[in-house]
């Protein structure tokens, strides 16, 4: 649906897309009969339950997501950001994608979204709930990445954002893909993904870099990194 216009826009036909859902302030311009209204993306899985800490959680996963809006009508939409590189995905039935929400430029409104923990996205990590999160914001805090990400799956598409081009790793090997994780971008397919400590945790304090944890990546897809560790 999305079409690249060159390495940092698309367009999209918002009629035969049915519907795009892209973060706020991305729309460059548009033309023909288009609306837009504020998107809300549903609350991460795993995180059901009451209590203080729960609502904590869900507090600090609605200060992470990007806010979106979505656009509806009949027109042609451009849509570029802070003049980031732009990759579109296609995304088939089964397969799923778990993007970095700071690197979501848009997707179509058909695909289901939803908010994971950074530690329970694509089945690794250490499990989800509570624990989970919690284990999340410690790890993010020392990679730079945020506590949650982005899930989407069915049939469409999205655009993905980032510094300095794209890196379209296959995974499936014998060996993990092991990534930086402030270059990680997204994963698509069924591909699991596991934050290991490479150095001592008092080695690692204070750097919050990439060498410090590492991304492991496994079973069978597509890593997307960026060629920068700079962050969105």
């Amino acid at each position: 649906m999305f079409e690249k216009v060159n390495g940092k826009v698309v367009k999209v036909n918002v009629g035969m897309a049915g519907g795009v859902a892209a973060r706020t302030g991305a729309m460059l311009f548009y033309t023909g009969d288009v609306s837009f209204a504020p998107h809300q993306i549903p609350g991460g899985q795993g995180m059901g339950g009451g209590g203080g800490l729960m609502r904590m959680a869900g507090r600090m996963m609605a200060g992470e997501h990007e806010r979106t809006m979505l656009a509806h009508g009949t027109g042609e939409v451009h849509y570029g950001f802070a003049g980031l590189e732009v990759h579109v995905v296609q995304l088939q039935p089964g397969a799923t994608l778990r993007v970095e929400a700071s690197r979501l430029l848009a997707n179509t409104a058909g695909l289901q979204s939803s908010i994971v923990s950074v530690m329970s996205s694509g089945g690794g990590g250490g499990g989800g709930g509570l624990m989970g999160a919690l284990r999340g914001a410690a790890t993010g805090a020392l990679t730079g990445q945020g506590m949650f990400t982005t899930q989407l799956s069915g049939q469409g598409s999205a655009v993905l954002l980032a510094h300095g081009g794209f890196l379209e790793l296959q995974v499936g090997g014998p060996n993990p893909i092991v990534v930086d994780p402030q270059a990680f971008v997204a994963a698509y397919g069924n591909v699991q993904t596991e934050l290991k400590t490479a150095i001592s945790w008092r080695d690692a304090v204070g750097r919050g870099a990439g060498e410090a944890m590492q991304l492991h990546c496994v079973g069978q897809g597509v890593v997307y990194v960026q060629a920068s560790e700079e962050k969105l």
